[in-house]
């Protein structure tokens, strides 16, 4: 449950939401009086996120939740039925954001967009939806649909590719030497009018050879906001993860400095989420009618949808 500590510090000095991890969540109610907490102490509007790929990465759980087959599932339906898998791919956004709704969070870090590379560490594996560049764009926005249908904001991730990495950007900084990209962006491109996007931590040669993504104004403005040509809210990755070296306070400030809207910090160690909070800039007017823009996006694809039968059918085709 939230302590006194961090219901002070978040209306002393109030973040735009809060992400919660598997440690925060036991069952339905529990999480229910958390998200009633919190609600009480951050500003009217305050986002709620959660990590729901569905697959491995997935918060909320059987059995109090539905589960979900890995994104590869998807990409391997569609290797024999297209239209089944970008249905499916839609279904499984939708039950994710029901359940994500249900619970009161508003935004889920879903879907990935990075490429499957045969070699490449397996942080992302069968998270990626497929190899082929199209292929992922089609059932990612199948995917960031089916969310948006239950009111959920979808975040595409990792911008500009995580695929090609060769060590997990949670525990050292992978660099990626490739110099033609071009495959790496489209999933992104295809889907450049998604809500929300999240940077990886990740150096880049052939864009900025010293800064990783999250913390380059190269790779956020030129390839991100550039080439792939996303106007959406840009958030980075977690600012705890070991891919990045220095304080998590200076690390968000560098992230907005950079270009992205919002810095994500989820350790929750209350130390560095204090000296975060007490020193982060403000939002920028641009990120605000961002997140704006992101929440009338989700609201007006809001669909009336009914569990049971939309599991039912995406059971039926997977």
């Amino acid at each position: 449950m939230l302590t006194p500590d961090e219901a002070v510090l978040f209306r002393a000095f109030p973040p735009i939401g809060v992400i919660l991890f598997a440690r925060n969540i036991g069952e339905p109610c529990q999480l229910a009086r958390l998200m009633i907490q919190l609600r009480r102490v951050l500003p009217p509007g305050a986002l709620l996120m959660v990590d729901q790929e569905g697959g491995r990465v997935a918060r909320l759980r059987p059995p109090h939740w539905r589960g979900h087959k890995p994104a590869a599932a998807l990409g391997a339906l569609f290797d024999t039925s297209p239209a089944a898998a970008l249905r499916a791919a839609w279904l499984t956004g939708a039950l994710i954001g029901l359940d994500c709704a249900a619970a009161g969070f508003d935004t889920a870090a879903a879907p990935v967009l990075d490429l499957s590379i045969p070699g490449a560490h397996d942080v992302i594996g069968d998270r990626a939806l497929a190899a082929e560049p199209a292929i992922i764009g089609r059932l990612g926005r199948a995917l960031a649909a089916g969310l948006m249908a239950a009111g959920v904001q979808p975040v595409g991730k990792h911008a500009p590719g995580h695929g090609r990495a060769r060590v997990d950007s949670h525990l050292s900084l992978p660099a990626v030497d490739a110099n033609d990209l071009d495959r790496d962006l489209l999933p992104f491109a295809l889907n450049a009018d998604m809500p929300w996007m999240m940077t990886a931590h990740i150096v880049y040669a052939a864009f900025d050879p010293i800064c990783p993504a999250t913390l380059s104004p190269t790779v956020i403005h030129e390839i991100i906001r550039g080439r792939i040509g996303f106007e959406g809210v840009l958030v980075t990755d977690d600012l705890a993860m070991k891919a990045l070296s220095g304080a998590p306070a200076e690390l968000a400030a560098r992230a907005l400095a950079a270009g992205c809207d919002v810095a994500l910090y989820c350790s929750g160690d209350f130390g560095p989420t204090e000296a975060l909070l007490r020193t982060c800039p403000p939002l920028t007017d641009t990120a605000r009618m961002r997140l704006a823009a992101a929440r009338t996006t989700a609201a007006r694809s809001r669909l009336p949808l009914s569990p049971v039968p939309l599991a039912q059918e995406r059971d039926r085709l997977l």
